[in-house]
């Protein structure tokens, strides 16, 4: 169970979220959803003391930065270096280093979780690859697999769909369904509104202040959206 009390958020004296309250209850997948500019990367980030922010945030009513090890998180593609000096298997191995020393020599059993998360999305016959030879959906679900290698409870996901192929999207999702299965809770900040009831047991509509929170098919409504977006024009449940 996460729970945000009170979360505000400021740049320069301007409010970019202000008194987000709301609690988590998993296993879900939950859909962080609104316009540019409203929040939805912030929130993620100050969830995890990446920002400065008022408030708190809970995982299981212990402080959530002093349980990131429960925690596997992965920002958007434009803040990551394609150019590192690392391939496909190195990366995916950066997932076991949260639960044990980066010198420590890795066992068999890590070396089977590597190779198992990189079947699971079907990055094998990519394992030698170089991150920077990859295109953007291969590179996301190797980020993915990396996550499956840390096995942690609670997974963000900011923006994992964007600029990908649609092969990739469909093998992430089906991984992430997994997952929830095996009790994960997943936050994916979102922009794509087309896919939302498909995608998403729960969401989280912001314009900097919480707008609407609750099941998808209870809170996806043509109301919170407006109230979320403003007046731009929907179309087949997407925007304009």
């Amino acid at each position: 169970m996460i729970q945000i009390e009170n979360l505000s958020v400021s740049y320069q004296q301007t409010l970019a979220l202000e008194d987000i309250s709301l609690t988590i209850q998993g296993p879900t997948i939950l859909g962080i959803l609104g316009p540019n500019g409203a929040g939805k990367s912030t929130l993620l980030k100050a969830m995890l003391g990446l920002l400065p922010h008022s408030g708190s945030v809970q995982l299981d009513q212990v402080a959530l930065t002093q349980s990131l090890q429960r925690v596997a998180y992965v920002e958007q593609k434009t803040a990551i270096d394609f150019h590192f000096p690392i391939n496909v298997r190195e990366c995916v191995s950066l997932g076991l280093y949260p639960q044990q020393s980066i010198f420590k020599r890795k066992t068999k059993a890590d070396l089977q979780k590597v190779e198992d998360a990189m079947e699971l999305v079907n990055v094998t016959d990519l394992a030698d690859r170089q991150i920077g030879q990859l295109s953007g959906g291969q590179f996301q679900r190797v980020l993915i697999a990396r996550c499956l290698v840390q096995e942690a409870d609670v997974i963000f996901l900011d923006e994992p769909f964007a600029g990908i192929d649609s092969i990739s999207e469909d093998i992430i999702m089906q991984t992430l369904q997994t997952l929830k299965k095996e009790g994960k809770t997943i936050l994916i900040v979102h922009h794509d509104l087309s896919k939302v009831p498909a995608y998403f047991d729960h969401i989280l509509l912001l314009h900097r202040k919480l707008i609407a929170y609750g099941k998808t098919e209870e809170t996806f409504t043509e109301d919170n959206l407006q109230a979320a977006y403003g007046h731009e024009l929907f179309i087949g449940g997407g925007i304009r």
